[in-house]
């Protein structure tokens, strides 16, 4: 099974606009058409002052272009970023992490977590936008766009000019129907600050807890609710956790550490409907079976959509949602580029089109994206899945978890180690690793992942499975890297 959110062969459903090497020069009309917007040859009057770039969405991605666009000298008075939210790009990855400990236990706060300090960068407060001359525009969502026109639409109505268009907005949080009970007060989704906010006022006040998924969501609002000391159940319909990546032994480990901290499961089960009480707000979730679960807060963190909103006119991959893109993440209509969660894109490294929702890909992606607009970059994006989750990481937490997962989860499975705190899981698929994933590494041991996901060495599997511990399956499959 691959791990990337959803794929399928490269060759299928790709229609692109121009070939993935083109030349500095074709690019060019749109450069020259962006000038035009900027510099104000235009007679429409349009609320924008900066014209020439312009980005939707307020998240990991449009921080880490932000960037990008500053380093290469093109931002200042020409790069606009409209978001729907109060806040400059922040780690969104943050939310459903330290964001949501308890008050005494030091919770991540903004501006503690803009962009770009998850990836080692400076910390891009609402200042730094504008001592960097870009324009935001907070609060106000494009919901129409006219692309002969080059133009857009928010809710309040503005009317904003584009020359190159880069959509950045992510995902939307899948929701249950309001008839099963999915907007009751008390019920909870996570995808921006004011989501975690709501939820963290529920948590001061709540003394039973339900998790509707099993997946990153899940487990990492389950560990921050063990520190407000909370009744918390998981409930989901799959036989373990994080299925689409986690072997079942793996997963078994997982799931006893989260018992050991008072955590319980309801494993294998479907929602009938959240029911509410007199007050109106969610009083138990029932399951399908007809029994139910007591819970004054329910978190529903069952996966997210692609956010498209008003640009569904662009090219989509029906197959596995999502705008297509390129390799160097341009659309089918020129001028128009689509970075982070919200892209198709091609997954070079294995020959298929994928979309990821992670913050990796969304910074990385981001950043080749506005490389190739700006300079004669035009190598193809090759992207290597990796996923991680920390938790547990609040003070005086008996245990603190962080695994890191790079590559791809297909073939057999090898295991080593007996998550004292380590354990590693490896995937082999015709003799060649490739996948791996380490819980509680050293910094040195999760450098060495990504360097044996991309070469795909040939191992020894027998040899592997007899290693003593994690660090001599490490040594044994770094030395396959030389052989």
């Amino acid at each position: 099974m691959a791990l990337a959110s959803t794929t399928l062969p490269a060759k299928t459903g790709l229609s692109l606009w121009c070939p993935t090497s083109p030349s500095l020069a074709r690019r060019l009309p749109v450069r020259f058409s962006s000038r035009i917007a900027s510099r104000g040859l235009v007679t429409a009057s349009f609320a924008n002052e900066n014209r020439e770039f312009v980005i939707i969405g307020g998240g990991n991605a449009a921080g880490y272009a932000a960037r990008t666009f500053v380093e290469n000298g093109m931002a200042d008075g020409r790069l606009c970023i409209v978001t729907k939210e109060a806040y400059a790009p922040y780690e969104r990855p943050a939310l459903t992490k330290a964001y949501l400990f308890p008050p005494e236990k030091k919770p991540a706060r903004l501006p503690g977590f803009h962009t770009c300090v998850g990836g080692g960068g400076e910390r891009q407060t609402p200042d730094w936008y504008k001592e960097k001359g870009i324009e935001m525009i907070y609060e106000d969502p494009v919901t129409g766009a006219d692309f002969e026109k080059q133009t857009l639409t928010t809710n309040t109505g503005k009317q904003l000019k584009y020359g190159s268009l880069i959509i950045a907005t992510g995902c939307t949080a899948s929701r249950f129907p309001d008839k099963i009970g999915g907007n009751l007060p008390g019920v909870h989704y996570i995808r921006e600050v004011a989501d975690a906010d709501s939820l963290i006022s529920s948590l001061g006040k709540s003394k039973k807890v339900v998790i509707v998924g099993g997946g990153y969501i899940g487990m990492e609002v389950a560990a921050a609710a063990v520190a407000w000391n909370l009744d918390t159940t998981i409930v989901f319909p799959e036989d373990q956790l994080l299925q689409r990546l986690f072997t079942p032994s793996l997963a078994q480990r997982y799931e006893e550490l989260y018992r050991q901290n008072g955590v319980k499961f309801v494993k294998g089960a479907s929602i009938n409907n959240l029911e509410a009480g007199s007050d109106g707000r969610v009083t138990a979730v029932k399951l399908a079976d007809g029994s139910t679960i007591e819970a004054d807060t329910v978190v529903i963190g069952i996966g997210a959509k692609p956010a498209i909103g008003p640009f569904e006119t662009l090219a989509m991959n029906k197959s596995i949602g999502g705008i297509q893109v390129d390799g160097l993440f341009r659309t089918s209509t020129p001028g128009i580029f689509a970075i982070g969660d919200v892209a198709a894109f091609p997954l070079k490294i294995y020959d298929r089109m994928t979309r990821v929702e992670h913050v990796d890909h969304a910074r990385r992606s981001a950043q080749h994206c506005v490389k190739s607009l700006l300079t004669a970059h035009t190598d193809t994006y090759d992207y290597l899945p990796y996923f991680y989750s920390r938790v547990f990481e609040y003070e005086g937490s008996s245990r603190k978890v962080w695994w890191q997962f790079y590559g791809d989860n297909v073939g057999e499975t090898v295991e080593v180690g007996n998550f004292d705190p380590k354990i590693a899981t490896f995937w082999i698929d015709s003799g060649r690793l490739k996948g791996v994933l380490v819980e509680s590494g050293s910094p040195e041991e999760f450098q060495l992942l990504p360097k044996l996901a991309r070469s795909q060495p040939i191992v020894d599997k027998a040899k592997l499975a007899s290693a003593s511990s994690v660090e001599e399956a490490l040594e044994i499959a770094q030395a396959a890297l030389q052989s």
